[in-house]
């Protein structure tokens, strides 16, 4: 078999799988969306009629009028206006039946059959709320409903299913149009490209073939293309001068020794900036164990620049190198000064940890304290940003403690002194979780047991971070607590506690104190808001107050 049989015949299969894998991939993902939207829009609609009935009846009982059978009557009719009014489609209807089965209220015609009242009998006895698949009028149809007792009605907000999963049907067919003009493509552009990457290696073969036939060491093979097929042309051309290119090497080998002396030398000079010259010392002095790594606990810490972009889009080139170098120097500064380790700057985040490669008995207590200073080193940065005309920065640091492997990790090319492990991915998903919470600092509840006793912390939450099921307790920390501040705190602390137990209105009555004493206080909004939805949707029998988190 030829090489360009072969390419097609390996290539093609795999064009076409991972077509219909991305095609079927992109319409479950699109149908299943569109599907839920749908379903949540009518859902939505259901609970809109709900409520407006309820509130409608909640009058008539404020004013005593749930006696006057002429009130009810104006009531009934109202909400027949509003189910009126929210319809969208000339298909969708909204229906009304009592115990019995028997319609008393519609929004369009219909003729229920009496085959399909056995069905409609069987949701009004179970009070269904789901959502339903039913046949009305000899039309298959999508509904939801509920039951509202002061009227003896089932109330069921329906539309046809054709016209309910009219968008699904269309990628359907869509997805089945793009996945096989896809294809059709593919085998053209194949067979088109596995005809050009052939040519050159014709052109090598034939050229070899006269040279063995003339011995006619001048002939040069043309240099089609810059690539693989072209470097074998190339090399080939150059057989003839192999001796004088060989004496060319040489020399230039000789010049890069010399020049990669010089190198290694101010290589070391660089990274005497960011290691400790003892770390340095005894690699330079024992060379086989660069490779060695050992697990230990450590303090990680992770600090970065909240929407850099559109910072670095507002200054100048030379400003933005300007304004980062700053930011840096004072940054870096704090951490050497803790006793922290820079691990590397990742674009415009650091990481750093503390406890290696020399421990001290304090570097809990330091990474914490490094982190409080880096929040005031922030404001006095801003404050020079501010009086130059420039963006302030607004960062978010995130300090996990835990047993990670440190060491020097890479080849004898290339290598770094760094840590790796779950502890280091949670200190970063940490850093990610301040924006969310409103916070510069968030800690892990494994530092936290650490520092609590010399470090004012405030529990946030419970939180189950991208990638892991099992919840971490986060805590903010400050350098001291004013009076209000501390009371609020303790405040928080009971509302936490009414939030875990399920004792949700006291829950929101605490956290409401603390928005009164920390006005803007984004933490108490937050579990307010997810106190006042259990309250309507309570979680299941075995949640424990975690919150899974969908991103960082």
């Amino acid at each position: 078999m030829r090489i360009r049989a072969k390419i097609i015949s390996i290539v093609l299969p795999l064009i076409i799988v991972t077509l219909t894998l991305a095609g079927f991939s992109a319409y479950f993902a699109s149908t299943s969306g569109i599907s839920e939207i749908a379903r949540n829009f009518l859902g939505f609609k259901a609970e809109e009629i709900e409520k407006y009935t309820e509130n409608q009846w909640k009058l008539l009982v404020d004013n005593n009028f749930t006696d006057r059978t002429d009130m009810v009557e104006a009531t009934k009719a109202g909400v027949e206006a509003f189910a009126y009014s929210i319809i969208r489609s000339n298909t969708e209807l909204i229906l009304a039946f009592n115990i019995d089965g028997i319609l008393e209220m519609q929004t369009g015609d219909i003729s229920i059959l009496p085959a399909e009242m056995k069905q409609i009998k069987g949701l009004i006895e179970k009070q269904s709320r789901e959502m339903q698949d039913i046949t009305l009028g000899g039309v298959e149809r999508v509904g939801k409903g509920f039951w509202f007792e002061p009227f003896g009605w089932f109330l069921f907000l329906t539309e046809e299913r054709d016209t309910f999963y009219f968008s699904v049907n269309r990628i359907t067919t869509q997805t089945i149009i793009i996945i096989a003009a896809g294809v059709f493509i593919a085998v053209i552009m194949l067979a088109w490209l596995s005809q050009i990457l052939t040519k050159p290696l014709n052109n090598v073969v034939d050229t070899m073939k006269s040279i063995i036939a003339d011995n006619d060491l001048s002939r040069r093979v043309k240099v089609e293309f810059n690539d693989e097929t072209g470097d074998l042309a190339h090399t080939f051309n150059i057989m003839s001068e192999e001796l004088e290119g060989a004496y060319t090497k040489i020399k230039e080998f000789a010049m890069e020794a010399v020049i990669a002396r010089k190198k290694e030398r101010k290589i070391r000079n660089m990274f005497e900036k960011y290691v400790p010259q003892d770390l340095i010392d005894s690699l330079f002095a024992n060379p086989e164990s660069m490779l060695i790594g050992n697990n230990r606990h450590l303090s990680i810490l992770f600090s970065d620049i909240r929407s850099f972009t559109s910072i670095s889009e507002r200054l100048a080139p030379d400003d933005l190198v300007n304004s980062l170098n700053r930011y840096f120097d004072i940054m870096v500064d704090i951490i050497m000064d803790k006793n922290g380790i820079v691990d590397k700057y990742i674009g415009d985040a650091i990481m750093a940890f503390f406890g290696a490669p020399v421990a001290y008995e304090d570097d809990t207590l330091n990474s914490v304290y490094a982190a409080l200073e880096m929040v005031d080193g922030i404001h006095r940065f801003n404050k020079q940003q501010i009086e130059m005309g420039k963006p302030e920065f607004k960062t978010g640091i995130g300090v996990n403690y835990g047993e990670v492997t440190v060491g020097n990790i890479g080849t004898e090319k290339k290598m770094d002194y760094t840590v790796i492990g779950d502890a280091v991915n949670l200190a970063s998903r940490l850093e990610g979780l301040t924006k969310e919470y409103g916070q510069d600092l968030i800690i892990s509840e494994t530092l936290y047991d650490e520092v609590k006793e010399k470090i004012p912390c405030r529990f946030l939450d419970t939180v189950a971070v991208k990638g892991k099921t099992q919840g971490v307790k986060i805590y903010s920390a400050v350098k001291k607590l004013d009076d209000k501040e501390k009371k609020a705190w303790e405040i928080h602390s009971r509302g936490m506690d009414c939030y875990i137990n399920r004792r949700f209105k006291e829950g929101i009555a605490c956290f409401e104190e603390v928005r009164l004493l920390i006005p803007g206080d984004k933490v108490s909004a937050i579990i307010s808001e997810r106190c006042s939805d259990y309250i309507i949707n309570p979680p299941p029998e075995d949640w424990g107050g975690v919150k899974v988190m969908k991103t960082k």
